[in-house]
């Protein structure tokens, strides 16, 4: 049976480490504070943000919470977030995406104050992570390097490929990789014979947003899968045919609804894979467990107490 990479253990074992750098940033200054934005009402954004400010609640976190309205205006967001800049008890700024079509997503990434993004995506802490400086990483990525150091998985020399190439995981995900010392190919919609390609990985790395679509023929029997696909399934049908064979797959989705898959086929993964993380509980856990990590360090940064942090 392959090694199942839990990211809910590693989630846990972060926070766990974060709360005495908490305690001694709150006895010796001040908690640190997280401001997070949500414009309108998507459902998905609104869990993820309520998840946030659990996980702050939970590590003894300061959270802010501002909620403004579907039709702001670039100029009216950017406003907020020059606020936010200058409020010396905030140490970091969450930008949930996506924004409205109306708002121009790339200014008001850049006006956040690069040592509060803790999002990563700042072109200076871009920058910091291509030269392989210190700075604040994008947390899916950072989730995912810290798994596989947590598992013991090698890395150094190894193949990795990554499938996905988005600002917000495949490019950052490939950069810490080669700057761990594997040798990186990044594919996309247009990559040549893909399932070739991706046969050749001792890691592979999906982030493409299609529900199962890489399969045993994307697979190197003994590689480590990392899946960072979420998508849902609402279709009985589609189900079956994901889940052929499996009645306590069928079973969840008819209780639930519905049913979380990667990019991955769940049913291959298990077959070909020496090691894989589950959807769900994979790399969604550690996205949030990095913010958090991100907060605390911005703070440590910001109030000159980085002696914990190593």
């Amino acid at each position: 049976m392959p090694l199942i990479l839990d990211g809910i253990r590693i989630r846990d074992q972060i926070q766990a480490e974060l709360k005495p750098r908490v305690e001694r940033l709150a006895r010796e200054a001040r908690p640190p504070g997280l401001a997070v934005i949500l414009v309108g009402n998507n459902p998905a954004s609104e869990i993820y943000v309520r998840n946030k400010v659990k996980a702050c609640e939970a590590l003894g976190i300061r959270s802010e919470k501002f909620t403004p309205s579907e039709s702001i205006s670039t100029d009216e967001l950017l406003d907020l977030v020059r606020a936010l800049n200058a409020r010396e008890e905030i140490d970091g700024i969450l930008i949930q995406l996506p924004l409205p079509p109306q708002v121009d997503t790339r200014r008001v990434l850049e006006a956040v104050d690069p040592e509060k993004d803790v999002d990563g995506f700042h072109p200076l802490n871009l920058g910091r992570l291509v030269s392989g400086r210190p700075g604040l990483r994008p947390c899916t990525p950072a989730g995912i390097l810290e798994l596989l150091r947590r598992y013991e998985i090698p890395v150094a020399g190894r193949h990795a490929v990554v499938v996905g190439r988005s600002d917000i995981v495949g490019k950052p995900v490939a950069l810490l990789l080669m700057h761990a010392h594997a040798t990186v190919t990044i594919c996309h919609s247009r990559t040549s014979n893909l399932a070739e390609v991706c046969r050749r990985a001792d890691l592979l790395v999906a982030a493409v947003g299609r529900r199962a679509m890489l399969t045993a023929d994307y697979l190197k029997p003994g590689a480590v899968v990392v899946d960072v696909g979420i998508n849902r399934i609402s279709e009985r049908s589609e189900a079956e045919a994901i889940f052929r064979g499996d009645p306590e797959k069928l079973a969840e989705f008819d209780r639930k609804g519905s049913l979380l898959v990667g990019d991955v086929h769940p049913l291959d993964v298990v077959r070909c894979a020496s090691a894989y993380t589950p959807v769900p509980g994979g790399v969604g856990p550690l996205t949030i467990a990095m913010l958090m990590v991100n907060t605390v360090q911005a703070a440590e940064q910001r109030l000159g107490l980085c002696s914990v942090s190593g």
